[in-house]
């Protein structure tokens, strides 16, 4: 019953961009170890991923001082789909999952999909946050594709040193 509750308290928004660029260009920014930091940065300044990206796997979104999500990879599709389930907050020094604000992320969703037509791509988000999250999400997350938009559009004659 208690994650019937919880699913009630998030509230899923959804955000999508087009981008002039081949979905697997898209994809490897995404989720390249370096240029995913780019765009995760935009979200919270210094924030990157700790995963080995398989399906399955643990993927942690650390803060540079060590706060951040602990999650699992819940499915990966490549090109088309990551999507993460959320497990707790991490919190530097506290391995413990069962506080209040642990127990409210748990189960949470993160979906990215990608749709890909006449070499446009789109890009559509999925997040599940909680009422206190949503306008900072709702200004931020729209910055954070803008970012991937720009990072996967940059003419391959401009790239120094990779995306």
């Amino acid at each position: 019953m208690i994650n019937v509750l919880k699913i009630y308290l998030m509230k899923t928004l959804k955000f999508s961009v087009h981008i002039a660029a081949p979905r697997e260009v898209v994809w490897n920014i995404m989720w390249g170890k370096e240029s995913s930091k780019k765009w995760l940065s935009v979200l919270q300044e210094g924030t990157y991923a700790v995963t080995d990206w398989n399906e399955g796997s643990k993927i942690m979104f650390l803060s540079p001082n060590g706060d951040g999500m602990n999650s699992v990879i819940q499915r990966k599709i490549p090109n088309e789909l990551m999507s993460f389930k959320h497990l707790n907050v991490i919190k530097p020094g506290n391995d413990s999952s069962t506080s209040e604000q642990d127990q409210k992320w748990e189960g949470a969703a993160e979906n990215y999909y990608l749709y890909e037509e006449d070499s446009i791509t789109r890009l559509q988000v999925e997040i599940d946050t909680t009422e206190e999250y949503v306008k900072y999400f709702e200004t931020t997350f729209p910055m954070a594709l803008k970012k991937i938009k720009d990072l996967a559009e940059v003419p391959k004659g401009m790239l120094v040193g990779g995306r």
